[in-house]
This record gives C-alpha cells, structure tokens and sequence, in this order.
C-alpha cells in the first residue's frame, strides 16, 4: 500500500480538514495506518515536502534557467556563492562544458533584476561564460514519480485557461503560509487556519481561487527522487525547429508520462539546444530506453541528455520573504 499512497500524495491531493483519513478511505485502510507510513516515508527521506507549489512568473517573479561554465578547481567555491541567492531553488553539476545548471527567480520588488543578479553571480564565481534560457513556451512541469509501476506511458496534458482573481491581503497571507511544508498529522492545516484566524471553508475556496488562476499549481507530495528509487534522471535537451512546429514537438515530448517538465527556450551561437525536458527513470538503462522512444517520435535534429553528477540545492523559492531583499543589500556593489 505504501506506493499507492504515495502516488496519490504526489498526484492530487485531498485539500479537506482531514486529508489523510480521505486517502485511507479511498485505499481501505485506516487514518492512523496511512499516518504511520507517511511519517516513515517522511523521516526517511522520501517524501521532500508537501505543500502548495506556486507558479513563480504568476506572482511577479522573474526567472530563468541559468547554465554556468566553470573550472573543475573553482567549482565548490563557485556552488557556496550561487546557493547563498534565496531564488536559487536547483542547482546541479552536469555532464557538460557547461556544467552548473541552476533555477534563479528574482522578487518583483528586486532593485537588480533578473540579468543584473546573473551577471553579479557570474562575476563573483568567476564563471568562463554562461547563457541564460528563461522559458519561451511551457508545455508541462508536473513532477509525479511512477511509485507503482502502473502508469501509462503516455498521459494527456490538459492545456489550462487561467481566470483573473484579484489578490487581496489574505490571498497574499495564504500563499505566504501555504507554500511551507505541512506536518503528516490528522489536521495538518489547522495552525495555518487558527494562525489567519479564518475557517477551513474560507481557507480551502481561496486555495481553488489560487489554482484557477495559475498562481498555485497545484497541492502535491513532492518525493526525493533518489530516495525513491529514481535514481537517473536526466535533463534531456533536443534541437528542433522553432515556431509553430517546435510548439507541436513540445506537445509530443509533454505526453510522454516520464517527463515532468517540458519547456522551449531560446538557442544561441554557443547552444544550439531549444526543447527541454526532464526524464525520469529508476536506472540509467530505463531512462536512456524512454529517451530513445521518445526520439522516435520527436523531430529533431539532435539531442542530447545531460545527467546530474551532483545535486548541490534542490528547495522550493520562499516567496515574499526579505532574504533575497538582503542578498541583493550585500552584493549590489559588485554589479557596479
């Protein structure tokens, strides 16, 4: 049962007062069972985090994928300087000339802005040369690990219309508590309600508010994907044409259930790759078999998979917090 219950945690999950005892109702079990294996699951490290997951660009942020060159000898000091930013939220070695790959997201307050805080990192880490790929056009980020071994290999991606909510100081509160990791207990959302001084209704209809308008993305379990047995997982990078055909290559690599996320960003000189997509699988072999499956189907020129050597940082942003106000205090001087 333990896979079951964590792929429903990771897929959809119950945003009512008592979560755990829907899910046990639904597998046959009792609250305290399911409770018992979360919790395990928790301490041993696979389950990362349960919690809203919100779309940064949808609350002002600015953000980018950033691919960093750095010599093999500056690269610690390197990934202590880039991880000291409160916007990093992943940051990997890969096996690439470029080989620092990390996520930055800037507040919508930022006094630096996305490129200036790029070229400052780049500066203090002493980095050879570095490329910027913000997102073009998002087909799919949605990371559920096949825990059961029966999902479809393919999946369809529903193409969502967001509506316009206007965001009032409470909206604001909730994203602000709701993005933190929830405790495995019978009522994990009761302090936030008691803490806003609001009810459970109240609390849940603004979440679907959030979700209708593309600001949260989701409720969800997100598991650590080695702890879990995933342990190749790659960022697969293919060259295909741009424009409205590269959209539709998109749409073909976004089906394939193995991908979480799948995105266009831009080519240049030094980087000839457009398509991005993450590929997971428990072995190098299973990985590298969906890969070439879904080559099949892609019409590229090239790709190219990019493993991860190292995990250096992998959190979720802290939205709406003064850390990355401060960070940006301490190193403007460099950008000058």
């Amino acid at each position: 049962m333990k896979d079951e219950i964590l792929s429903r945690i990771q897929k959809k999950f119950p945003l009512v007062a008592k979560p755990f005892e829907v899910i046990a109702n639904e597998l046959g079990m009792s609250e305290d069972e399911v409770l018992s294996i979360l919790q395990e699951e928790k301490h041993n490290g696979i389950i990362r985090q349960t919690s809203a997951i919100f779309d940064t660009k949808r609350l002002g942020y600015k953000s980018s994928l950033v691919a960093f060159k750095v010599a093999q000898d500056k690269i610690d000091d390197a990934v202590k300087i880039i991880n000291s930013h409160p916007g990093i939220s992943h940051n990997y070695e890969r096996n690439h000339d470029f080989n620092i790959w990390f996520t930055l997201g800037v507040a919508p307050d930022s006094t630096l802005g996305l490129d200036k805080t790029v070229e400052i990192l780049a500066k203090l880490t002493q980095a050879d040369d570095f490329i910027m790929l913000p997102t073009l056009k998002l087909f799919k980020i949605n990371v559920k690990l096949n825990t059961t071994g029966k999902d479809e290999k393919k999946e369809k991606v529903k193409k969502v219309v967001h509506t316009e909510i206007e965001m009032t100081p409470l909206h604001n509160a909730i994203v602000r508590t709701a993005q933190y990791d929830i405790e495995m207990i019978s009522e994990p959302f009761k302090k936030i309600i008691d803490d806003l001084n609001i009810d459970y209704d109240k609390f849940f209809s603004i979440l679907k508010e959030l979700q209708a308008a593309g600001i949260m993305r989701r409720f969800a379990s997100i598991l650590n994907h080695r702890k879990a047995g995933f342990n190749a997982n790659a960022m697969v990078v293919w060259d295909v044409d741009e424009g409205e055909k590269g959209e539709a290559i998109g749409e073909i690599a976004a089906a394939f259930s193995a991908v979480s996320h799948c995105y266009l960003r831009p080519k240049y000189p030094n980087w000839q790759f457009n398509l991005f997509t993450m590929v997971h699988g428990k072995t190098k072999e299973e990985t590298n078999g969906i890969i070439a499956e879904m080559a099949q189907e892609i019409d590229s020129k090239t790709h190219m998979p990019l493993y991860s050597s190292r995990e250096f940082k992998k959190i979720r942003i802290e939205y709406f917090t003064p850390a990355i106000k401060a960070w940006e205090e301490q190193y403007s001087k460099q950008g000058k």
